[in-house]
């Protein structure tokens, strides 16, 4: 009995360090987006894509808070986060709002770190790309058009991010009937370096990649990644369509940053070697390690 309400506390205590864990980066992640728009973009009037471009816009035609219509315009997408997303998918998204929406208000007095306009693009797509993507690793959203497209995209014949850029090409334009042209293509460059940013964010520098390789020389090909590269393999068996002769086949996974020693090591071996390598989003389990702020 003992032994089991202890284990009850450590799960608690491990339920709260995890909770307590979630809010920290959502706020971290809210408060960098608000610093990339109140000290870099907006001063120099340039603006983000989706509801947040449209709430910078409409600020700055109306003259109220930004703050207050980032909040009143996602509020809709909240709800239809809650039906259809998930409850703590829609309550991180909630809480990561209104901390973008009260650190807008209290960083708005604050004057620009540069009137460079070309510097003030790049630093604060780069600042806002960070912050998104961490609030996107930690389960949330800091944009409403984000849950649109993923909603949308059961209905038409569009992935979510062709959804995403479809949007924000009208939001970018808009921009420039209300800044200017010059400053739509500066927003258009600003738009681009947080995407690419929360890219990196999300799948992290040493991105990984699954990694396929037919060769008669498996085995030395196989105890070399072992080897040199310390990561594990499976061999599978495989039939060639065409020979219909056996082939086995290499498997493993490994990070961008390995990939040029892998095909060093597959060129001494077996430099008619078939290989294929792809891009993955996530890895989990096994030997594979890679750090996440989960």
């Amino acid at each position: 009995m003992t032994e089991i309400m202890g284990r009850k506390v450590q799960h608690r205590s491990e339920s709260k360090l995890k909770l307590l864990r979630r809010l920290f980066f959502l706020t971290f992640g809210a408060i960098l987006m608000a610093v990339g728009l109140e000290i870099f973009l907006i001063p120099n009037k340039v603006i983000d894509g989706g509801i947040t471009g449209i709430s910078i816009m409409l600020s700055h035609i109306t003259g109220w808070s930004l703050g207050v219509f980032l909040f009143i315009l996602n509020l809709p997408f909240f709800f239809m986060g809650y039906k259809q997303i998930g409850k703590t998918f829609a309550f991180s998204t909630l809480y990561g709002i209104v901390v973008l929406s009260v650190a807008t208000v209290f960083l708005h007095p604050v004057p620009s770190l540069t009137n460079d306009v070309l510097l003030a693009t790049v630093f604060g797509g780069i600042t806002i790309g960070v912050g998104v993507g961490i609030v996107i690793r930690t389960g949330g959203s800091l944009d409403g058009t984000e849950i649109l497209a993923i909603l949308v995209n059961q209905k038409i014949p569009f992935s979510v991010g062709e959804t995403i850029m479809f949007l924000n090409l009208f939001i970018l334009g808009a921009a420039g009937f209300v800044f200017g042209w010059d400053r739509a293509m500066y927003s258009l460059i600003a738009y681009f370096i947080a995407y690419k940013t929360i890219d990196v964010v999300i799948q992290g520098l040493d991105e990984s990649k699954s990694v396929w390789i037919i060769s008669e020389n498996y085995q030395e090909i196989g105890d070399a990644i072992l080897a040199r590269l310390g990561r594990g393999v499976t061999y599978l068996n495989g039939e060639g369509a065409y020979t219909g002769d056996d082939k086995r086949v290499i498997f493993c996974v490994i990070t961008r940053l390995e990939e040029a020693k892998l095909k060093s090591i597959i060129e001494d071996h077996d430099p008619s070697a078939f290989l294929a390598v792809a891009g993955i989003n996530e890895v989990r389990g096994g030997r594979f390690k890679k750090k996440d702020i989960h």
